[in-house]
Formats: C-alpha cells, structure tokens, sequence
C-alpha cells in the first residue's frame, strides 16, 4: 500500500462500521485508528490472495473490491463486489483463517486495513488487553450469528483469541475462573445433573482488618488452591470467584449425597487452613458458610439457582456461619438450618 496523508477522525468513522467496533467507547476507537492504516490504491491492487492468513481485514472508504475464486477450469469468477461503506475479510480474520478467494481494487480506491503494516493481533493484546477483551467480545456476538455453536468456534479459534479468552474469563487475583465465566459460558454449556455449591468465609473481615488486606489476598490464595484441587478431583467441575471472597464450585454429574459430602470436605478445609504464616498465630481461623443447590431439581433456570444459592449462602453467613445449607429443604428454607 502507498500511504497517503489522513487524520485519525477520517479513521474513526469507518471503524465503527465494523461490527468488532461499532459499540466501542471513544478512547478506544481513537487507539484503534492509531493501529489501522488508510490508503488510496490503484486499479488492480490485491488485498489478499488465496491461501495468505488473514492476519487483517480491510473497510472499503471510496471505490469497490472485487472478491473472486478460480471455478473448476481455472478461470476467474467473481463472487462479490464491496462497495464504500463495506468490510472485507472480517470472518476469515476473526478464526485467523486462510483466505480462499482473492480480493482485488476493482477500480482506485480508499481503503482501510486493520490492523496496519507492521502491527499484529498479538501486538495489540499485549499494548491493551481492556481494548482487545471488548473486541473480542463484539467478535463472538459477530460469529455467533453465522455459525451454530459459538463455543465451538472458540476452541478452534486463532491463538489471540484463546488467549483473550482466558484473561477474559479467569480472575487475576486467583488463577480461578470468573463471575463471567460462569455466566456467558458454562451457563450455556453444562448438562445436567449438576451440583452449584456456593462458599463464604467466615471472619474474613476480622482477617484483613486485623492483618491488612494483604492478609485477605493471601487467604484467598489459599481458598482458591483447595477449590481448584477439589475441582480438579472431580474431573468435570469448576472452581469460581464470585465476588470478593465468595467462591463457587460447580461439578457436573454431581449428585445429592457427593455434592454434601464435596460440602462437608470444603468446610473442614477452610477451618484446618494454617492461616499462622499470614497471622503470625495458630490461634486465628477462618470457617465457612457453604450453600448448595442441585440443578434442575431444585430449579430448572440455570443462572436463577446460582443466585437462590448465593442467597442461602449468605443467610447461612448471616445466622453464624460454619454450616452448610440446602436448597430445597424445607427446613432450611424457614431459616431454621442448623451446622451439618
């Protein structure tokens, strides 16, 4: 491409005709055009040939493109013709796919590629993760309405995409996975039966106020290694990070007796955590407050049960902590739950 003199508000409007970008904040798209490249091409120009990796994808601003593949005898057939305003490219670009047709200016033409020369996927996930996280999330809502398994795509999708995947859906602070995950993902993906066990420590105020917050990111350290072993045992269960301090476990295949027993095992490990590296005493302990939930027999909506259990989970807290509720017992429901 031979570059020629634009400004980054000649950019940002053909940006957002994109659906990766049509719902970004200003700063962002104004970042994104610092990262793209417009240029007038000749008649003729190639933007991609057959067999080149889709490593960018192009936003026509004047002129048109012509897209074409060889029929059976070899010969040239035009398949499409991209207009001012159209985008090119943007589905093999977002699996990282290799292209199977060539796109060629039909005529001089104002085009717009994306990323520009010299920069990659890779590049910008590192230079602005935020950014590049709200951009994939526009790609999945993209993909997902032409083709029928988003979750699907996913896992076969390119490097940058997985790995966005993971910071997306995986806490920081713990290494377990996030609030979000659980929403968009596993809501969507688990089969029943299913066991949602919902975890709160106790006296965990009195932890950080006594020992700082440090303390606190320390003990959730802690918290979230047993979790993701218990998560680990069960083969097909996740360890969750709600919020703050409160955790989940969901395991599928999971029935009544082990899910109580995965309770029963989660409470006995939070009290016989060594919490003295951090308190400098053996004297100091946490306990916890374990809500569960059996899915679909307590409740056919995924997503409902999760908060009917966080809901347990916190009156189990509130009434003392240190015991384990269950959802859909009667006697539990009237708040007359005792320690199991």
């Amino acid at each position: 491409m031979e570059g020629i003199e634009y400004g980054l508000a000649d950019i940002v409007p053909l940006l957002k005709r994109s659906d990766f970008f049509s719902r970004l904040l200003p700063d962002d798209l104004y970042w994104l055009a610092a990262k793209s490249e417009l240029a007038a091409l000749p008649s003729g120009a190639v933007l991609f040939r057959p067999g080149d990796r889709a490593v960018r994808f192009f936003i026509v601003k004047s002129g048109s493109v012509a897209v074409s593949r060889l029929d059976a005898g070899g010969r040239s057939e035009e398949m499409a013709r991209f207009v001012a305003g159209d985008v090119v490219g943007d589905f093999d670009f977002s699996r990282a796919a290799a292209y199977d047709a060539a796109a060629v200016c039909a005529e001089g033409s104002e085009i717009l590629s994306f990323p520009g020369r010299g920069a990659t996927m890779d590049d910008l996930v590192r230079e602005r993760p935020d950014v590049s996280a709200r951009i994939l999330l526009r790609t999945v809502a993209m993909i997902s309405s032409r083709v029928r398994s988003t979750q699907a795509l996913i896992s076969e999708n390119a490097p940058w995409v997985r790995e966005l995947r993971r910071q997306m859906y995986t806490d920081s602070a713990t290494g377990l996975w996030s609030r979000a995950f659980l929403d968009d993902e596993l809501a969507r993906s688990i089969e029943p039966p299913a066991a949602v066990l919902l975890c709160k420590p106790d006296r965990f105020k009195e932890l950080c106020d006594g020992w700082t917050h440090a303390a606190g990111d320390a003990a959730m350290e802690r918290i979230a290694a047993l979790l993701k072993d218990e998560a680990r045992a069960l083969r097909r269960a996740w360890a969750v990070r709600m919020r703050s301090n409160e955790t989940a476990v969901i395991a599928a295949g999971c029935g009544r007796e082990q899910a109580a027993a995965l309770a029963e095992r989660i409470r006995a490990s939070y009290a016989a955590m060594d919490l003295s590296p951090i308190t400098g005493s053996p004297d100091f302990r946490l306990s916890a407050s374990v809500a569960i939930a059996a899915w679909p027999d307590d409740g056919r909506d995924f997503k409902e049960l999760v908060e009917q259990a966080y809901g347990l989970m916190t009156r189990a807290w509130k009434d003392g902590g240190d015991r384990v509720y269950r959802l859909g017992d009667a006697e539990r429901r009237d708040g007359a739950g005792a320690r199991r």
